[in-house]
């Protein structure tokens, strides 16, 4: 019931959001199709956390300062790279195992390793990932724990 109601909550932002009007037929089409999209959900039997990430997201902020801060790192590696006359960069492709247990977690897992710049997840299978970097040192075995950790905290709540 908790995600029914934060997928309507969450829907009916995003249209208003962007429709910003009130008007009575536009009003109308708007609540219909909310309502269409949750009669769909219901039917299709999807209304889980993945469709309605909204009860993670006290967890999620956390995690996406966290995320940004480590971003913010990476870019200062790859312009320090590429700011260079002579490249330095030993680039390396390894397997990643990860400890998240659902497939968002996975996912928000392998868009992390992709959103750090230097890094790009290639491939993801069951719960190996293989990832290229620009620098071997970057896609060693435990360089992706910490990230692994927190965003199994985040998405799967596991501590």
């Amino acid at each position: 019931m908790t995600y029914l109601v934060g997928l309507i909550v969450g829907i009916s932002i995003f249209w208003f959001g962007l429709s910003g009007h009130f008007d009575f037929p536009i009003l109308h089409m708007g609540i219909g199709s909310i309502v269409f999209v949750i009669w769909f959900c219901h039917r299709l039997k999807i209304l889980d956390v993945e469709a309605s990430p909204y009860m993670l997201m006290p967890r999620a902020l956390g995690y996406w300062v966290w995320l940004g801060g480590e971003i913010i790192k990476a870019n200062m590696v790859v312009l320090k790279a590429a700011l260079r006359v002579t490249p330095d960069i030993e680039p390396a492709m390894a397997r990643v195992k990860t400890s998240c247990k659902s497939d968002l977690a996975k996912v928000t897992f392998a868009n992390s390793i992709t959103l750090t710049p230097g890094t790009v997840t290639i491939d993801l299978e069951g719960d190996e990932l293989i990832v290229h970097g620009l620098y071997a040192a970057d896609v060693a075995p435990g360089s992706f724990d910490e990230m692994d950790r927190r965003t199994s905290e985040a998405i799967d709540g596991k501590r």
